[in-house]
């Protein structure tokens, strides 16, 4: 019975702690987003970032990776409503050409 007692305790510390002390994980919830074609157009204009890599997440949404020769980039996540948001961007963005003969 101490024991349950116990672990409800410390499993209600736990949320308690999660929700009032969110820390780093809040301020990146929050999320730039808009439509898809506004957001392509800022990163070409302001950012020179053309895309660089494409993959589908789910049949709904795509993952797209845009970069410039300067090696910002940005990750960018659309969905099939034309509604996109970025993710994450950064610095360093290298390009690793795929060689002859190799499959990823």
């Amino acid at each position: 019975m101490k024991r349950t007692m116990l672990t409800r305790l410390a499993a209600m510390v736990l949320v308690a702690t999660a929700i009032l002390y969110p820390g780093v994980a809040a301020s990146q919830a929050i999320l730039a987003c808009a439509k898809r074609v506004d957001i392509v157009v800022f990163l070409r204009d302001h950012l020179s970032e053309r895309l660089s890599a494409v993959g589908k997440l789910d049949p709904n949404t795509i993952v797209e990776i845009y970069a410039a020769d300067s090696g910002n980039w940005t990750l960018m996540l659309s969905d099939a409503s034309g509604r996109s948001c970025i993710i994450l961007s950064g610095e360093g963005w290298e390009s690793i050409p795929v060689l002859p003969g190799e499959k990823a």
